[in-house]
């Protein structure tokens, strides 16, 4: 059960480095105005991009606590 929850973890947070990745590149690329990073437009690269990695970090997190007994507060 463990194996399978230290499995688990590593694959949120191999998702969570390939968002980084996809998103510094969009910088290099284009820039990111904080406008469009905090309120993207309908259709946009970055649409859901935030809330998609806060959700997947906080599973990390949660995965975390499972496999060492404690509870997030």
């Amino acid at each position: 059960m463990a194996d399978q929850a230290i499995d688990a973890k590593r694959e949120k947070i191999r998702q969570l480095l390939a968002m980084q990745r996809k998103f510094i590149e969009l910088d290099h690329a284009e820039g990111v105005d904080m406008k469009d990073y905090f309120a993207p437009a309908a259709g946009d690269t970055l649409e859901g991009y935030r809330q998609d990695y806060q959700e997947l970090a906080m599973e990390v997190v949660d995965d975390a606590h499972a496999i060492v007994g404690s509870k997030r507060d």
